[in-house]
């Protein structure tokens, strides 16, 4: 009987929980995984992953519950310009054959604002996992497509050092400064439909 009314008191207190929150998955079509770096320390290179899952596990009601988690296809570099992506691919930068997947699992979330967020979490790059910061807003209240289906929408930005993930390639250049900046912006636009 005891083991009973324990079971009914924990059902009691996770049904709240699982009625406030709502699961949501990226919308690959509509989403952009992408990062921006100095190039000849005199321009931007931008790029995207084009190959990425993820979800979105929100609680509205108590933000602290929400959990984020991504990966992404490391082999899914797209610069625009071929010759790169490959030389991204290899050993020199991602390494994609022995280290096919970043991920990205959050330990923390918490409001700054009525739309803006900040989320704490763990970013893996060729096997090395190390703490970043997401800046997030614009997560836009639930709408309904003309084919039913559920999605809310956000803005995230990020700044990493990819030097902290192993991924150190460079050139010096004659006049001084490097080919490619150590510091690497992260931008995404998500669209997410709910499960």
């Amino acid at each position: 009987m005891k083991r009973l009314i324990g079971f009914i008191m924990a059902l009691a207190l996770i049904l709240p929980i699982s009625a406030q929150a709502a699961t949501y998955v990226l919308d690959p079509a509509h989403t952009s995984i992408g990062f921006r770096v100095k190039h000849l320390m005199i321009a931007n290179v931008k790029g995207v992953f084009e190959k990425f899952q993820g979800s979105v596990q929100l609680d509205e009601k108590d933000i602290t519950r929400s959990k984020i988690s991504a990966t992404i296809d490391i082999a899914s570099i797209n610069t625009n310009i071929s010759k790169r992506d490959e030389h991204l691919r290899s050993s020199d930068f991602f390494d994609a054959a022995r280290y096919p997947k970043m991920t990205f699992e959050s330990t923390g979330i918490e409001r700054l604002g009525a739309d803006r967020f900040r989320v704490t979490g763990n970013l893996t790059i060729r096997g090395v996992t190390r703490p970043v910061v997401l800046n997030v807003e614009g997560l836009v209240q639930e709408i309904r497509t003309p084919q039913g289906v559920v999605k809310r929408g956000a803005s995230a930005t990020a700044v990493i050092n990819r030097q902290d993930f192993g991924v150190s390639w460079n050139k010096k250049l004659d006049a001084g400064g490097v080919v490619v900046g150590d510091e690497v912006n992260i931008i995404i636009e998500a669209e997410l439909d709910r499960k």
